[in-house]
Protein backbone atom coordinates (compact mmCIF):
# COMPACT_ATOMS: atom_id res chain seq x y z
CA UNK A 1 0.00 0.00 0.00
CA UNK A 2 1.27 3.48 -0.86
CA UNK A 3 -0.11 6.95 -0.14
CA UNK A 4 0.73 10.44 -1.34
CA UNK A 5 -0.55 13.93 -0.64
CA UNK A 6 0.39 16.57 -3.20
CA UNK A 7 0.88 20.29 -2.46
CA UNK A 8 0.60 23.27 -4.77
CA UNK A 9 4.34 23.21 -5.59
CA UNK A 10 6.40 21.84 -8.48
CA UNK A 11 3.86 22.08 -11.30
CA UNK A 12 3.47 24.14 -14.47
CA UNK A 13 0.17 26.01 -13.93
CA UNK A 14 0.24 29.79 -13.76
CA UNK A 15 -1.48 32.59 -11.84
CA UNK A 16 -4.15 31.60 -9.35
CA UNK A 17 -3.52 27.94 -10.23
CA UNK A 18 0.21 28.01 -9.53
CA UNK A 19 1.54 25.55 -9.78
CA UNK A 20 0.57 21.86 -9.33
CA UNK A 21 -3.17 22.17 -9.95
CA UNK A 22 -4.68 18.75 -10.72
CA UNK A 23 -8.28 19.80 -11.46
CA UNK A 24 -9.73 20.24 -14.94
CA UNK A 25 -12.94 21.93 -13.74
CA UNK A 26 -11.55 25.11 -12.13
CA UNK A 27 -10.67 27.16 -15.23
CA UNK A 28 -7.00 26.25 -15.58
CA UNK A 29 -5.49 25.49 -19.00
CA UNK A 30 -6.26 21.80 -19.70
CA UNK A 31 -2.78 21.22 -21.14
CA UNK A 32 -1.20 22.49 -17.92
CA UNK A 33 -3.45 20.26 -15.80
CA UNK A 34 -2.54 17.22 -17.88
CA UNK A 35 1.14 18.11 -17.55
CA UNK A 36 0.71 18.37 -13.78
CA UNK A 37 -1.05 15.02 -13.65
CA UNK A 38 1.81 13.50 -15.63
CA UNK A 39 4.28 14.92 -13.09
CA UNK A 40 2.34 13.33 -10.23
CA UNK A 41 1.98 10.03 -12.08
CA UNK A 42 5.74 9.59 -12.55
CA UNK A 43 6.55 6.22 -11.04
CA UNK A 44 2.87 5.52 -10.30
CA UNK A 45 1.71 4.48 -13.78
CA UNK A 46 -1.97 5.47 -14.03
CA UNK A 47 -3.83 7.57 -11.45
CA UNK A 48 -7.63 7.33 -11.45
CA UNK A 49 -9.36 10.65 -10.79
CA UNK A 50 -13.11 11.16 -10.32
CA UNK A 51 -15.72 13.81 -11.09
CA UNK A 52 -16.60 14.88 -7.54
CA UNK A 53 -20.09 16.24 -6.87
CA UNK A 54 -20.44 16.35 -3.05
CA UNK A 55 -22.62 13.24 -3.12
CA UNK A 56 -22.21 9.78 -1.62
CA UNK A 57 -21.80 7.61 -4.72
CA UNK A 58 -19.05 5.02 -4.47
CA UNK A 59 -17.49 3.53 -7.59
CA UNK A 60 -15.62 0.23 -7.54
CA UNK A 61 -12.66 0.64 -9.92
CA UNK A 62 -11.55 -2.53 -11.69
CA UNK A 63 -9.43 -0.88 -14.35
CA UNK A 64 -8.17 2.60 -15.19
CA UNK A 65 -10.42 4.75 -17.36
CA UNK A 66 -9.82 8.15 -18.96
CA UNK A 67 -13.54 8.89 -18.44
CA UNK A 68 -13.56 10.03 -14.83
CA UNK A 69 -16.43 8.37 -12.94
CA UNK A 70 -18.89 10.69 -11.22
CA UNK A 71 -18.49 9.82 -7.55
CA UNK A 72 -17.14 11.04 -4.24
CA UNK A 73 -15.40 7.79 -3.33
CA UNK A 74 -13.35 5.34 -5.34
CA UNK A 75 -12.63 1.82 -4.09
CA UNK A 76 -10.41 -0.83 -5.61
CA UNK A 77 -9.03 -4.23 -4.79
CA UNK A 78 -6.59 -4.17 -7.73
CA UNK A 79 -2.94 -3.86 -6.62
CA UNK A 80 -1.05 -0.99 -8.22
CA UNK A 81 -4.14 0.95 -9.30
CA UNK A 82 -3.85 4.45 -7.83
CA UNK A 83 -6.99 6.29 -6.70
CA UNK A 84 -7.09 10.08 -6.29
CA UNK A 85 -9.33 12.50 -4.42
CA UNK A 86 -8.97 16.23 -5.16
CA UNK A 87 -9.52 18.93 -2.53
CA UNK A 88 -9.00 22.60 -1.75
CA UNK A 89 -10.48 22.63 1.81
CA UNK A 90 -12.52 19.42 2.03
CA UNK A 91 -10.91 16.36 3.61
CA UNK A 92 -8.99 13.90 1.41
CA UNK A 93 -9.68 10.65 3.24
CA UNK A 94 -7.58 7.62 2.31
CA UNK A 95 -8.73 4.22 3.56
CA UNK A 96 -6.61 1.09 3.45
CA UNK A 97 -6.81 -2.61 4.24
CA UNK A 98 -5.10 -5.81 3.14
CA UNK A 99 -7.54 -6.35 0.25
CA UNK A 100 -8.91 -2.94 -0.72
CA UNK A 101 -8.23 0.80 -0.61
CA UNK A 102 -10.40 3.88 -1.06
CA UNK A 103 -10.05 7.60 -1.81
CA UNK A 104 -12.94 9.59 -0.35
CA UNK A 105 -14.01 13.23 -0.74
CA UNK A 106 -15.34 14.35 2.65
CA UNK A 107 -16.68 17.89 2.86
CA UNK A 108 -19.64 19.34 4.70
CA UNK A 109 -22.07 17.64 2.33
CA UNK A 110 -20.09 14.43 2.53
CA UNK A 111 -20.54 14.34 6.29
CA UNK A 112 -24.27 14.91 5.96
CA UNK A 113 -24.79 12.24 3.32
CA UNK A 114 -22.46 9.72 5.02
CA UNK A 115 -20.05 9.17 2.14
CA UNK A 116 -17.45 7.72 4.54
CA UNK A 117 -19.71 4.90 5.70
CA UNK A 118 -20.71 4.23 2.10
CA UNK A 119 -17.05 3.78 1.18
CA UNK A 120 -16.39 1.56 4.20
CA UNK A 121 -19.38 -0.58 3.30
CA UNK A 122 -18.07 -1.01 -0.26
CA UNK A 123 -14.65 -2.02 1.04
CA UNK A 124 -16.17 -4.56 3.42
CA UNK A 125 -18.31 -5.97 0.63
CA UNK A 126 -15.14 -6.98 -1.19
CA UNK A 127 -13.55 -8.51 1.89
CA UNK A 128 -11.86 -5.71 3.85
CA UNK A 129 -11.82 -6.34 7.58
CA UNK A 130 -9.18 -4.31 9.44
CA UNK A 131 -9.37 -0.83 7.87
CA UNK A 132 -7.19 2.18 8.70
CA UNK A 133 -7.56 5.82 7.67
CA UNK A 134 -5.31 8.73 6.81
CA UNK A 135 -7.09 12.06 7.24
CA UNK A 136 -5.31 14.48 4.94
CA UNK A 137 -4.96 18.28 4.98
CA UNK A 138 -8.20 20.27 5.08
CA UNK A 139 -9.61 23.47 6.52
CA UNK A 140 -9.59 23.51 10.33
CA UNK A 141 -12.35 24.37 12.77
CA UNK A 142 -10.95 27.85 13.45
CA UNK A 143 -11.04 28.82 9.79
CA UNK A 144 -14.22 27.26 8.41
CA UNK A 145 -16.73 30.01 9.15
CA UNK A 146 -20.35 29.23 8.20
CA UNK A 147 -23.83 30.65 8.64
CA UNK A 148 -25.93 29.65 11.63
CA UNK A 149 -28.23 27.62 9.36
CA UNK A 150 -25.35 25.58 7.92
CA UNK A 151 -23.84 25.19 11.38
CA UNK A 152 -27.11 23.79 12.72
CA UNK A 153 -27.60 21.49 9.74
CA UNK A 154 -24.24 19.82 10.26
CA UNK A 155 -23.98 19.84 14.06
CA UNK A 156 -27.45 18.35 14.49
CA UNK A 157 -26.05 15.23 12.83
CA UNK A 158 -22.43 15.60 13.94
CA UNK A 159 -22.19 17.42 17.29
CA UNK A 160 -18.40 17.24 17.36
CA UNK A 161 -18.28 19.46 14.27
CA UNK A 162 -19.27 22.43 16.45
CA UNK A 163 -16.57 25.08 16.47
CA UNK A 164 -15.96 28.82 16.63
CA UNK A 165 -13.65 31.12 14.71
CA UNK A 166 -11.21 33.51 16.38
CA UNK A 167 -13.99 36.12 16.04
CA UNK A 168 -16.36 33.77 17.95
CA UNK A 169 -18.58 33.22 14.92
CA UNK A 170 -20.10 29.90 13.84
CA UNK A 171 -17.62 27.44 12.38
CA UNK A 172 -17.36 23.74 11.55
CA UNK A 173 -14.60 21.33 12.52
CA UNK A 174 -14.94 18.72 9.79
CA UNK A 175 -11.92 16.64 10.88
CA UNK A 176 -13.31 16.27 14.41
CA UNK A 177 -16.64 15.06 13.03
CA UNK A 178 -14.92 12.65 10.66
CA UNK A 179 -12.79 11.26 13.49
CA UNK A 180 -16.00 10.42 15.35
CA UNK A 181 -17.45 8.65 12.31
CA UNK A 182 -14.30 6.61 11.84
CA UNK A 183 -14.12 5.72 15.55
CA UNK A 184 -17.73 4.53 15.45
CA UNK A 185 -16.74 2.21 12.59
CA UNK A 186 -13.66 0.90 14.46
CA UNK A 187 -11.31 2.41 11.90
CA UNK A 188 -7.83 3.27 13.18
CA UNK A 189 -6.79 6.83 12.31
CA UNK A 190 -3.41 8.09 11.15
CA UNK A 191 -3.38 11.87 10.81
CA UNK A 192 -1.55 13.85 8.15
CA UNK A 193 -3.30 17.10 9.00
CA UNK A 194 -2.48 20.65 8.03
CA UNK A 195 -5.00 23.48 7.63
CA UNK A 196 -5.40 24.34 3.96
CA UNK A 197 -6.54 27.88 4.80
CA UNK A 198 -3.47 28.57 6.96
CA UNK A 199 -0.85 26.73 4.90
CA UNK A 200 0.14 28.74 1.83
CA UNK A 201 1.75 25.62 0.35
CA UNK A 202 -1.77 24.20 -0.15
CA UNK A 203 -4.70 25.29 -2.31
CA UNK A 204 -7.63 26.74 -0.36
CA UNK A 205 -10.92 27.73 -1.96
CA UNK A 206 -12.02 29.56 1.19
CA UNK A 207 -8.84 31.62 1.25
CA UNK A 208 -8.40 32.37 -2.45
CA UNK A 209 -11.69 31.75 -4.29
CA UNK A 210 -10.25 30.99 -7.72
CA UNK A 211 -7.65 28.33 -7.07
CA UNK A 212 -6.44 24.84 -7.92
CA UNK A 213 -6.79 21.46 -6.27
CA UNK A 214 -4.29 19.16 -4.59
CA UNK A 215 -4.86 15.45 -4.19
CA UNK A 216 -4.61 12.52 -1.86
CA UNK A 217 -3.58 9.34 -3.70
CA UNK A 218 -3.61 5.74 -2.53
CA UNK A 219 -2.96 2.30 -3.98
CA UNK A 220 -3.04 -1.25 -2.69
Amino acid sequence: MSTLFTTRADGVSQGAFASLNLALHVGDAPADVQANRAIVAQGLEKVQYMNQVHGNRVVIVEEFTEAEPTADALVTGIPGLHLAVMVADCIPLLLSSDVAVAAVHVGRRGLINDVTRSALHAMREIGAEKISAIVGPSICGRCYEVSEDVYSEVTNLHPLAASRTAKDTFALDLPAALHAVLASESVAIVDDFSCTFEDLNLFSYRRDGITGRQAGIISL
